[in-house]
């Protein structure tokens, strides 16, 4: 138990810059990424045996906290891929290459291309979702 407390504060008092925000980003965006694809194949499934279910899933879908949870979804896996492409290139292609400063470029460089990935996706499905959830014609 000592030993995950001092983990627990160790995590809490690091002052970690690009490395650390890019290795909690990609670990969230991927076990966000699994998260739909198990809710996707369950809900998926339920199309054969439970028509009905299968209606009331996507019914909830359609909802507002859904739709922008899918706008978050689409920049895990924006984020997600780039981010691994970064990752594999530093350890595959050229592993020397690998030190503080370019891991700091590369991972601003994979955050910052995920978000103008992602902002013309966001902006069409924040406009569907104003359309057709609050009826504004925009």
């Amino acid at each position: 138990m000592q030993a995950v407390k001092l983990t627990l504060a160790g995590l809490v008092r690091y002052q970690g810059r690009e490395g650390q925000i890019s290795f909690i980003l990609h670990r969230l965006t991927g076990l966000g990424t699994l998260l739909f694809l198990a809710i996707h194949i369950l809900d998926t499934s339920t199309v054969y045996f439970f028509p009905s279910l299968y209606d009331h899933a996507i019914a909830l879908y359609r909802t507002t906290p859904f739709m922008i949870g899918e706008i978050f979804l689409v920049f895990s896996v924006i984020y997600h891929g780039l981010n691994g492409v970064k990752i594999a290139i530093f350890d595959l292609v050229n592993p020397g290459m690998w030190n503080i400063e370019t891991q700091r470029k590369a991972s601003t460089w994979a955050l910052v291309g995920a978000i103008i990935l992602w902002l013309p996706a966001a902006f069409i499905m924040t406009r569907n979702l104003l359309v057709h959830n609050f009826g504004l014609g925009l």
